[in-house]
């Protein structure tokens, strides 16, 4: 009968060896990755960029500009009615 201790051994190494071969599989994917100036999502980080952050006056700007876009739309279906 084969120890218990043994399988668990095997098992271990048999999961080092996969872990090693998706390792050379990642590197390969990201180094063809980089050929095609497609980073792909291995390359992909989180990357972290500054917010552009807009001042009150734009906002205020840009609300009522669309408050208007809204107003002419109300505008149009009165008058389609």
């Amino acid at each position: 009968m084969v120890n218990l201790a043994q399988v668990i051994r095997g098992l271990r190494a048999e999961r080092s060896r996969a872990q090693k071969e998706v390792d050379r599989l990642e590197k390969a994917i990201a180094a063809l990755g980089k050929l095609n100036g497609n980073p792909g999502r291995q390359g992909r980080r989180k990357e972290t960029r500054k917010r552009r952050k807009l001042t009150a006056a734009a906002r205020k700007r840009i609300s009522q500009a669309q408050k208007a876009r809204w107003a002419k739309l109300r505008q149009q279906k009165t008058a389609k009615a």
